[in-house]
């Protein structure tokens, strides 16, 4: 009792404004009651009892009052009264986009500031933020394509990822746009998604059949090309050097333009739109302007969060007694048209897969008491740890989070490695088990991270991520153990060295066995004898604490190179795919391709 009572609220506080009316009007109905009964004062009662019919005039008042009562008790439930929560399963929009990225050697042409790349990745960016919600998955292509992100509802990975994509990363040259489209629609049927929308972002292709023998009314594909028609040379030379482009084999220096007509018909025939890349948003709007069968359609996300409970409709009750029990038309109206109003637009209850409400960007420090209570006000608590989340303060986040793997994620990101093992400890599913092993990594608790590592890939060989993690740490464990053994070997020298001085006082009374002692002027003296003694094990323990330092500096650096080096990864993740393709002879019959 004493929690639902602390826990109280009004879902919907604005509509307790509407008491003021009330009010007002319950003010203006007493004075005026009051006016009436100034009668008794000129008329004598058993006249005024004559005059007027007191069982009517009493018949009104408690009438007049049930209307009253009913429009509080109709005001109070259109606020919603809430004091439990109860779980509930969450959606989300079901506009699933798949951007294309040409990353063939001609996207380095800088015909446009500073190159066709950057200004394909700043596109890529403007999309992610243009996108309110859906989910939205990245492919990469060449001379083959590479899924880079999955479809997900996270942009802000596939925007860390951006900076280190690049066509010198591709393991494959040449310009195959048929390779990306074929990995889109493979991200579609493994996200379990039967429609969704394809960007393609490239400064040409060869012939419109490349992209249009993908068309498909439930996924169409749109084109916003890079470049302009005059084209300009292709750069090659590495920083540093002087510049060089790349030329043919006559020597001629290539200068590849942007062919529109072939883009325009490959997105007319793929069910999509086309468009020049431009500064603003115009060329987004256009391309992704197609309709999709089902375009309302929201899908269930496998997860649930609990929310407050509107309590508000046990108020009817009062309410149905009060209209059966007037039995007077005009009041049953009235109180129909109280009870059936719609809810006001800012009622709608956002979830974490949603973007953040109005009301939570204009009250987003929670730290001041008086903040805190406003905020209570308007938002439930796990909408105030996703926008905290969101602005990037972790720590409050992580305290308010009541879900574990949400407040896990929160400790993660604000340092607490600890308490975040602690909470993907909770989740026994492949998701909690990577996300606990990362965790232990960073505690340096590498042993126990390998083996979180070793029962994802039990369940799923194919989880490259938590594969590159266990294969990083255990080189780091392998260097551990070289350096531990460097440290032994080193103490076990000093040890070495410091043995003859030590036996040398033993010498004094030889036996038979020891060899002749050595002469008086060439034994060194005791004290010194100490004092080297002593400054052998100073800098013993110094060499210790320095290897120590250096040992831990470079396990540091190792872990840092995991978020610092996303390209690096990615790199290596395209490298072992085009081996497994090598491998199942998916490139023959490539002699004809271009480079660029």
């Amino acid at each position: 009792m004493l929690e639902a009572m602390t826990s109280f609220h009004f879902l919907r506080p604005w509509w307790l404004l509407a008491l003021l009316p009330l009010i007002l009007l319950v003010y203006l109905w007493v004075r005026r009651t009051r006016q009436q009964s100034a009668w008794s004062a000129a008329i004598s009662q058993p006249l005024l009892d004559v005059l007027l019919d007191s069982s009517v005039a009493s018949t009104a008042k408690r009438l007049r009052a049930a209307m009253w009562l009913a429009a509080l008790f109709a005001v109070l439930g259109l606020a919603g009264p809430a004091w439990q929560k109860l779980p509930q399963p969450v959606e989300k929009k079901s506009d699933a986009l798949v951007i294309v990225m040409d990353l063939s050697l001609s996207m380095f042409a800088q015909d446009v500031t500073p190159s066709r790349l950057a200004k394909a990745r700043q596109k890529i960016v403007d999309v992610l933020r243009m996108r309110e919600e859906g989910s939205t998955g990245l492919v990469a292509y060449a001379g083959d394509g590479h899924a880079v992100v999955p479809i997900t509802d996270d942009r802000h990975t596939i925007e860390n990822l951006l900076s280190a994509l690049s066509p010198a990363m591709m393991p494959v040259l040449g310009s195959r746009p048929a390779t990306g489209l074929a990995l889109a629609r493979e991200l579609f049927r493994n996200a379990g998604l039967f429609e969704g929308r394809i960007l393609l972002i490239t400064d040409g292709i060869k012939r419109a059949s490349e992209v249009s023998d993908f068309r498909d009314a439930a996924f169409p594909i749109s084109i916003i090309g890079v470049g302009t028609s005059g084209g300009a040379p292709i750069p090659i030379n590495r920083r540093g050097e002087p510049t060089r482009y790349l030329t043919d084999d006559l020597g001629r220096e290539i200068r590849p333009g942007l062919e529109v007509s072939a883009l325009i018909q490959a997105a007319q025939q793929s069910y999509g739109r086309y468009s020049t890349l431009t500064i603003g948003d115009r060329d987004l709007e256009i391309a992704l302007s197609t309709a999709l069968p089902t375009e309302d359609a929201s899908i269930e996300v496998d997860r649930e969060f609990d929310i407050w409970a509107d309590m508000g409709f046990w108020l009817c009750l009062p309410l149905a007694l009060m209209m059966l029990a007037s039995f007077q038309r005009g009041l049953f109206v009235a109180l129909t048209f109280a009870v059936m109003l719609p809810e006001p637009a800012f009622a709608q209850v956002s979830t974490p897969s949603s973007s953040a409400s109005s009301v939570g960007e204009a009250a987003q420090s929670v730290g001041n008491p008086l903040t805190t209570v406003w905020n209570n006000l308007w938002l439930r608590r796990d909408q105030q740890a996703y926008d905290a989340m969101i602005d990037g303060d972790a720590v409050t986040a992580a305290q308010l989070f009541a879900d574990q793997q949400w407040r896990g994620s929160a400790r993660y990101r604000s340092g607490d490695f600890n308490g975040a093992a602690g909470d993907f400890a909770q989740d026994p599913s492949l998701t909690g088990l990577y996300n606990q092993g990362n965790a232990l990594a960073r505690l340096g608790r590498y042993q126990d991270a390998i083996s979180q590592y070793d029962q994802v890939l039990a369940d799923d060989p194919n989880q490259e991520d938590a594969a590159f993690n266990k294969a990083l740490l255990e080189k780091l464990l392998e260097q551990q153990q070289q350096q531990e053994q460097a440290e032994q070997q080193q103490h076990d020298q000093q040890q070495q060295n410091q043995q003859p001085q030590g036996g040398e006082s033993e010498k004094e009374q030889p036996s038979e066995d020891d060899s002749p002692p050595q002469e008086p002027e060439q034994q060194p003296e005791e004290p010194e004898d100490s004092s080297e003694s002593e400054n052998a094990d100073e800098t013993s323990e110094e060499d210790s604490s320095a290897a120590r330092d250096e040992k831990q500096e470079a396990l540091e650096q190792w872990l840092r190179r995991v978020p610092d080096d996303p390209g690096g990864l990615l790199r290596r993740k395209f490298q072992h795919e085009t081996k497994q393709r090598l491998r199942n002879g998916d490139y023959s019959n490539r002699e004809d391709d271009q480079v660029w």
